[in-house]
């Protein structure tokens, strides 16, 4: 085996173990500042989502989020239960189901807008390498998926 090809099975050289870890850690900065809110970080995404549209289908949240109905169902169950979000089934469809924030849910959204900033502070990234990265994220991203 050759050097190039030794370097290249090294761990900290695939980008699949840099992306995993630093989500990992990211994720779990996350976690005390959401728990103050009692929500997960998957309950946050989630939310963040409805924040943006609400009234979407499960099946179009599930798509923006790249989780999957196993996934899904439970944790709209969980914020259901919550008292953030109502589930409803499609007058016209009844094999559909539309997610809706309830006020509880609405109102949430005033409360954590302290997270993004103090994430920012975790992460340490000034705005211009900020937006690099994001960039470069979601050009990843694409090329995987095709979009």
């Amino acid at each position: 085996m050759d050097k190039l090809t030794e370097e290249t099975l090294k761990l900290d050289n695939q980008l699949c173990f840099s992306l995993y870890a630093t989500s990992k850690e990211i994720i779990r900065r996350y976690k005390p500042l959401l728990d103050k809110f009692d929500i997960t970080y998957t309950q946050y995404i989630t939310l963040l989502v409805l924040w943006e549209q609400d009234g979407i289908l499960v099946k179009t949240l599930g798509e923006r989020l790249y989780l999957d109905s196993g996934t899904l169902t439970p944790l709209l169950t969980k914020l259901e239960s919550k008292g953030l979000i109502v589930k409803q089934k499609d007058t016209k469809d009844s094999r559909e189901t539309t997610i809706h924030l309830t006020g509880k849910g609405r109102e949430l959204k005033e409360k954590i807008i302290v997270v993004p900033a103090s994430m920012g502070a975790c992460v340490k990234l000034d705005a211009d390498d900020f937006l690099c990265l994001q960039k470069l994220l979601k050009k990843v991203r694409n090329g995987l998926t095709g979009e």
